[in-house]
């Protein structure tokens, strides 16, 4: 099987966006935790991280079929960024999804890695994501190391 990562068009966006909408069906949020705008709400936030922060997403071929797709941006933070970037510039991974008959074959992290590069291509410090249970082995083998991030469910 041959594995072809290309960066994705901004035709390829409603694809990314149901790939994103299915990797959280897929860590078990019910459909109706989800808001019936998904589509929408995703393409927008696409578009906007396109023009502000970057953005950029990665598909994943097999035999001229999309199976794979993961997108990323510069990270656009919780709080004011009063760093400056070459101290601090952190990237962000998120959507990583590979429909599930082509899973376990390496997809992941292949699409990891290239984005991976690519925020270190525009002169990221660090990369942030968050990993699903399943997710975690794949990041841990490409050097991704747990943080300091600390959760309270209320």
């Amino acid at each position: 099987m041959k594995i072809a990562i290309t960066q994705a068009t901004p035709q390829e966006d409603t694809l990314i966006a149901k790939h994103f909408y299915h990797m959280w069906r897929d860590i078990g949020v019910p459909d109706d935790a989800i808001d019936p705008n998904w589509l929408e709400i995703t393409l927008q936030f696409m578009e906007q991280a396109r023009r502000d922060l970057f953005y950029k997403a990665f598909v994943a071929e097999v035999d001229g079929s999309v199976v794979g797709s993961v997108s990323c941006q510069l990270y656009s933070g919780l709080y004011p960024n009063v760093l400056i970037p070459h101290y601090r510039k952190y990237g962000y991974i998120w959507g990583v999804y590979v429909e599930p008959a082509y899973r376990r074959q390496g997809i992941a992290k292949q699409l990891t890695s290239t984005t991976v590069n690519y925020l270190k291509a525009v002169g990221c410090t660090q990369v942030i994501l968050n990993a699903s249970p399943l997710g975690k082995p794949v990041y841990e083998q490409l050097g991704f190391s747990s943080s300091n991030a600390m959760h309270l469910d209320l």
